[in-house]
């Protein structure tokens, strides 16, 4: 076996993780804010890269730091989109960053490839399709999920330029989820604690009883989320995409919707229709044809 099938097999691997992120997510929203999501998944994951922030250089901090900040913006409208629209079509719709990066170029003035132009009516065509299904019309949460997009192929943009001037990558992301978890702290204390959107009818003490009782009931979602998906799964990412191609990781990451729509239907019981399904092919098809002969720094992705 060589150690580029080795890379494509990791790359597999860390698309069907990512996939699971949208259910175990969703799941998590019938109990809790989005902030707290992220904040608990972040704080988690944080624990385990802080290492990685040993002797780190300022520039590495600084810029870490920054995409950081776009970072929790991104997961601040996925979770709360995935708490108004169901996981799969959430997944579909955020997996539209990939085409947000050429699009940016094109607003600086840079006439867009045959391929882009090609993608992006497969994927309007595709997202047409999927939320013209029935009953499932555009909603907020759709709205939100596609702020998420676009928020994630900034913040890919961004780390294009990051990822080329630090010294040790590794830094940088560890200063990134460092950064989401700080920032969703200071968003709870500014705007949540001990307050919420969630109705209580009793004081500050009871609001931390719930939060602790919701801690302890979904700590597998957390502890999966936050140690194997956002933690363990960069190391992952990163040894696969040293040992394979950029087109061969674009084409990969493409399939997480699908991932996420298979491990929904198990996890949570939703149902594409046949529709949906269709529009979802030409998502994906969009996603792969926008990737083709593009090259993506590797660091560049992230774990969703």
């Amino acid at each position: 076996m060589t150690h580029q099938f080795r890379g494509i097999l990791a790359l597999l691997l860390v698309t069907l993780v990512w996939g699971t992120t949208f259910p175990a997510m969703k799941s998590l929203t019938a109990y809790f804010s989005p902030i707290w999501i992220v904040c608990i998944r972040f704080m988690l994951a944080s624990v385990l890269m802080l290492p990685f922030l040993w002797r780190a250089s300022l520039r590495d901090c600084k810029a870490g730091a920054l995409v950081g900040a776009v970072l929790f913006i991104c997961y601040v409208f996925q979770v709360e989109g995935l708490a108004l629209t169901t996981s799969n079509r959430n997944a579909f719709i955020t997996g539209l960053n990939v085409l947000v990066v050429p699009l940016l170029g094109y607003a600086a003035g840079k006439k867009p490839e045959r391929r882009i132009v090609i993608a992006l009516a497969l994927a309007l065509a595709g997202l047409f399709v999927l939320c013209s299904d029935g009953d499932a019309s555009w909603s907020r949460g759709d709205t939100l999920a596609l702020l998420a997009a676009f928020t994630f192929g900034l913040y890919v943009k961004m780390m294009e330029g990051a990822t080329r001037t630090v010294d040790a990558l590794m830094a940088l992301t560890a200063m990134q989820i460092v950064t989401v978890a700080l920032c969703a702290a200071l968003w709870l204390l500014v705007r949540e604690v001990p307050r919420t959107q969630i109705e209580l009818g009793a004081d500050a003490l009871d609001y931390w009883r719930y939060i602790g009782g919701g801690v302890r009931a979904y700590a597998a979602n957390f502890l999966y989320l936050g140690v194997l998906c956002t933690a363990g799964i960069i190391a992952l990412q990163t040894w696969g995409q040293r040992h394979s191609t950029a087109n061969e990781a674009a084409v990969i990451y493409a399939f997480e919707p699908g991932a996420a729509a298979f491990f929904a239907y198990f996890w949570l019981g939703e149902v594409m229709t046949g529709q949906a399904w269709v529009g979802a092919a030409l998502l994906i098809s969009g996603m792969i044809v926008s990737q083709w002969n593009s090259e993506r720094p590797a660091a560049a992705l992230v774990p969703e």
